[in-house]
């Protein structure tokens, strides 16, 4: 019976738990109390943070995280994170975004497309800064993503160029997406003037239902030619949206859009925070990583900003600057947030519609990107 009760405690997994272990479990609760108590991005952040302090409780005591041995299974996480590192998910994501966007905003001004490619000038910078940094190629890149606020594609390019640094690449990610309504407003107001911030715009024209059928079509042969790595994601985000705008397939788009998309989120953001172990987390390139990701996404709303406010030097129906930051491409939080700005300075202006345009153009563009940094770096 003494035996079997020292078996009991030495079983326990305090025995292993580090000063890592318990930083990392408060960060998790950090993140809940975010989610929870603010509303941030709670379908994401709840999930992640279990994530992590499932894998904190340290694994050699619980095995969820055991790779399958000829004799034993593995541990529940170990499978469901094969989701992740195989590539499955990111795709899966882009899949429910499709059923749930309209590109008409965008198809009926094409300008907007520039205005989301603009806002990819944080990815660059990025990229360029990691480089100068220290990292290699590979995970500057991985890193460069998280200007795009694009969590399905950052966490994709990882899995490719910088496993080691996923689960932090993820976390960064999708926290800067959550902190949106406030990295974004001072930016916004620094770039424009109170009167560019009042401008308004018409009312975007009507799209025809052709338009929509065939801009999914034309996109992925375009992409799926010139920039094929990129073809996973924006394929499968074209997949959903034409499933959408075709009419005669409501099921699949509900299920695209609803049992799909949430039952990965949930296996994707469980992966995603069960990778953020302390061993990876609390490092100098952990940290760097973080104050990285602020940069790309500062940088990215600045440069949609700036180009919107280029263009209106040779347009004689102005654009409202504003709506060049909702270039990243956390659809539709940005776009929200250009709205509620242009309203602080105007209540009668709705740009919303406008901000959507360069938004939806922003999943696509940083898509691109990342297809165009697996094609180039090898």
């Amino acid at each position: 019976m003494i035996e079997a009760l020292g078996n009991f405690v030495n079983s326990m997994a305090f025995n292993g738990l580090t000063l890592g272990n318990i930083v990392m479990i408060a960060i998790a609760f950090i993140l809940l109390y975010y989610a929870v108590a603010k509303h941030a991005e709670p379908l994401l952040l709840i999930p992640i943070a279990f994530g992590m302090i499932l894998a904190n409780i340290p694994p050699e005591y619980t095995g969820i995280l055991n790779e399958p041995t000829s004799n034993q299974p593995g541990g529940l996480l170990w499978y469901i994170q094969r989701g992740l590192f195989t590539g499955v998910y990111p795709p899966l994501i882009f899949l429910g975004i499709g059923a749930l966007t309209d590109f008409s905003f965008l198809i009926s001004n094409p300008l907007t497309i520039f205005l989301g490619g603009g806002a990819q000038v944080g990815i660059l910078v990025a990229f360029l800064t990691s480089h100068y940094l220290g990292f290699d190629l590979k995970i500057s890149a991985a890193i460069g993503i998280i200007g795009g606020a694009d969590g399905p594609t950052s966490i994709y390019v990882a899995t490719k160029f910088a496993p080691q640094l996923l689960g932090i690449i993820a976390v960064a990610a999708y926290s800067y997406i959550s902190l949106i309504p406030i990295i974004q407003p001072p930016i916004m107001k620094l770039l424009t003037t109170k009167t560019e911030r009042k401008i308004r715009m018409p009312k975007p024209r009507e799209v025809s239902k052709l338009e929509k059928l065939v801009f999914p079509l034309v996109v992925v042969l375009i992409i799926g030619f010139f920039v094929p790595k990129a073809l996973p994601l924006v394929g499968m985000l074209m997949l959903g949206n034409f499933l959408r705008e075709c009419g005669v397939a409501k099921r699949l788009v509900e299920a695209s859009s609803r049992y799909i998309l949430d039952s990965v989120t949930i296996l994707l953001s469980l992966s995603v925070g069960s990778t953020a172990r302390a061993d990876v987390f609390l490092t100098a390139d952990g940290l760097k990583v973080i104050l990285l990701g602020i940069v790309a996404f500062a940088s990215a709303t600045a440069a949609g900003i700036l180009l919107a406010k280029f263009f209106n030097l040779f347009l004689k129906k102005k654009i409202n600057p504003l709506i060049g930051a909702a270039g990243v491409s956390a659809v539709p939080d940005s776009s929200r947030v250009a709205q509620k700005v242009a309203q602080e300075e105007d209540p009668g202006n709705f740009i919303l519609m406008h901000a959507m345009g360069p938004n939806v153009a922003g999943v696509i563009g940083s898509a691109i990107v990342a297809g165009v940094f697996l094609s180039m770096i090898k």
